[in-house]
């Protein structure tokens, strides 16, 4: 499924997109976020495909599992 995103500098200021578009996965992600269907993005970029708005789920859980540390800072 992640061979469906692209990063590149020069698409979308380097955000992560669908590949061959510059539809950027956080805009997918947004409109899931929304309660908008798969269908309802369909519409909205016919040239989009089920498995794109997949690959846009599967990238965000990897992201989701990456762990964060804090770093304490000074007083």
């Amino acid at each position: 499924m992640l061979e469906r995103i692209s990063i590149d500098p020069e698409i979308c200021h380097g955000k992560a997109c669908i590949k061959g578009t510059r539809v950027p996965v956080h805009l997918i992600l947004e409109m899931l976020a929304a309660g908008d269907s798969f269908a309802d993005i369909l519409e909205s970029y016919p040239f989009l495909t089920e498995d794109d708005i997949r690959a846009a789920i599967a990238y965000a859980s990897l992201l989701a599992t990456e762990e964060i540390r804090t770093i304490p800072t000074v007083a």
